[in-house]
Formats: C-alpha cells, structure tokens, sequence
C-alpha cells in the first residue's frame, strides 16, 4: 500500500516513518497541503493522509477516485473540513478520533493557570530583571466554579483535574453520562454561574458559535473562557466585542475559526490581514497559541499507529471503528 501524506512536518515523520516500515507501507512525504491543485501528488497511491487544515472538497475527492485512491486517513479527529456527502459510496474516510484525551484536557488547565495566574507575564518580566509583581494578580481556585461544555473523553478528563484542585463543576453536554459524578445543567445555567468556561465538544452544524453574542451576554462579568477544542465554535467578533466591553478576566485559545491561514506556519515575516485576528492579540489578557494542545511525544505516536491500524484494518476487511460516513439531517 501506497499513501499520499500531504501537509507534512518534520515531527509528522518521527513516527510514520518508523510505523510504515512495521507496516509495510510507502509512504510519499509532501509539504504542500491537500486541495483540488494537489490532489494530483496522489495518483498512484491507495490512500491519502490528511490533516485538519486540509480542504477536501467535491472536486478533489473525485479526482482522488478516478486516480484509484480508496481511502481518505484523516490524522485528527475533526473533520468538518471534508464533503462526507462527496465521498458516500466513492472513497472510505477514516479518522483518529482520541489519540490522547489527556494531553489536551492538561493542556487546556496549563492555559488557564498561566492566564489566571499571568505566568508568562512573569516571565517575560523577569527575563528582563523587572522583579516587580504588581498586576499579576490572580484568583484562587478552589470554592470557585468552572464549567465543561462537552463530556466526552476529553471532558471528562478536564472534569477530574478542576475537581482536583477544589472547584464546583458544572457540565453541559446534549448527551449526558450519568456515570459521571458531576452535576449537569443547562447551557444557560452554566454560562450564569461559571467563573471559568472551557470547551471540548466537536465542531458540527449546532455547536457552531456556540459562544456567541448572545452567549457572552449570560456569563458572569470577569469570566474566564479556554477553548483547545474547535475555532468554529467560538464567534471571533462577539468575542472581540466582549473583550473590548470588560467581560473577560482572560481568554486562552489554541485553536481559531480562521486558523487554516496561519496555524502551524511561520507567519513573523507577513502582513497579517485577518483583522479580527490581529485585534484578539492586542488583548493583554488574551494568550493564544498554534492547536498544540495535543503535541506531545505519546500523542504523536499514537496518531500514526491509529492512522495506520485504520487502513490495515480496510486492507483486511476488518470491522472500520474509526470509519467517519456522511449522515443526512
């Protein structure tokens, strides 16, 4: 078997390489990301491994099939950047739904210590011998209430850290798991009474701007929001207005609506033109980083021993677990 990996970095190799060979895979290395004009690197190849900043449309899936390609190996877990209706009956997608829970649940609570606690203020202080700790002025934790938008693995993950140091959760997620030792309510009644609000639920069709304009207007003044799961889910203009209004203690994403333009590449040296963008980083009390909240050595590797058990398990006609299909509504 053959695959087509576009939109590679170097860390993207450490572990394919070494995976494929145990494999028995080729696996064809490009920088460029997949869309209609690079669809063509494929031909020739089974499969093709893709990313979240990937564009996958109509187009390109059909010249994927007419080249013989059977697979689609999305190397994330979203994937609301490709056409499934496209692919139904063509092409097989498949995606690594939960590489490591963990990492970006310890990720998410390292955002909101360093921005609760303006630790890389201090830092970069301190670099410069400035000792001073004057408006680094934090809250404490416990006794306070944090709010989990979305339960799932990740969710649940974050649930048990925030319990950890001593605060009230409340839990808003359309699929509750009673299993859970956590008290679920409404949307409504988590963004009244959370001091700190972070999300981990999928982007789809009804989470989209599921912090909004009118969202942001129910939470408490001089709340926090971390989000490391979807850009889409959070509206960067509602957003920017409530930062410029003094709702927000502090806003911490990993992730952007925008971010496929950006995220992941060295941008220093360009003009910026996404002006919501720009406006989001001229907050002091807004940190945002690259969607690296995943990035650790065990995410990585479990990334591409998933990516390729998925297309072993198409090669031997095993049952697809991580199989994404279309889903008429």
């Amino acid at each position: 078997m053959k695959i087509a990996f576009y939109d590679t970095k170097e860390y993207d190799k450490v572990w394919f390489e070494k995976l494929a060979v145990e494999y028995g895979y080729e696996i064809i290395f490009y920088e460029s990301r997949f869309v209609a004009d690079t669809a063509i690197l494929a031909n020739g190849c089974d499969a093709v491994c893709l990313f979240v900043n990937d564009v996958i449309e109509e187009k390109s899936i059909n010249m994927l099939c007419d080249m013989g390609v059977k697979t689609i190996l999305l190397r994330c877990a979203g994937y609301d950047n490709i056409d499934l209706k496209a692919c139904e009956g063509k092409i097989t997608v498949m995606r690594v739904p939960s590489y490591s829970p963990t990492a970006v649940a310890e990720y998410a609570i390292a955002l909101f210590l360093t921005l609760n606690r303006k630790i890389h203020k201090a830092y970069t202080r301190t670099r410069e011998f400035n000792f001073k700790i004057s408006g680094l002025t934090g809250i404490t934790l416990r006794g306070k209430t944090a709010g989990v938008i979305g339960t799932g693995k990740i969710g649940k993950i974050m649930i048990e850290i925030l319990s950890g140091f001593g605060m009230n959760v409340l839990a808003y997620d359309p699929y509750p798991d009673t299993s859970l030792n956590v008290q679920y309510v409404t949307i409504d009644e988590l963004l009244k009474n959370s001091d700190m609000i972070t999300l981990h639920c999928p982007l789809s069709p009804d989470t989209r701007y599921i912090i909004n304009k009118n969202s942001i207007s129910k939470m408490k003044d001089g709340v926090f929001l971390i989000n490391t799961s979807r850009g889409g889910l959070v509206d960067t203009q509602a957003l920017n207005d409530g930062l410029r209004s003094n709702k927000f203690m502090g806003v911490a994403l990993d992730v952007y609506e925008e971010e496929d333009e950006y995220f992941f590449e060295d941008r220093s040296n360009d003009i910026i033109k996404d002006d919501e963008l720009i406006k989001l980083m001229a907050y002091p009390n807004v940190i945002i980083t690259s969607h690296q909240a995943f990035f650790t050595h065990e995410s990585l590797e479990a990334i591409a021993r998933v990516s390729l058990d998925n297309l072993k398990a198409f090669v031997d006609g095993a049952p697809l677990e991580n199989e994404v299909k279309y889903q008429a509504k």
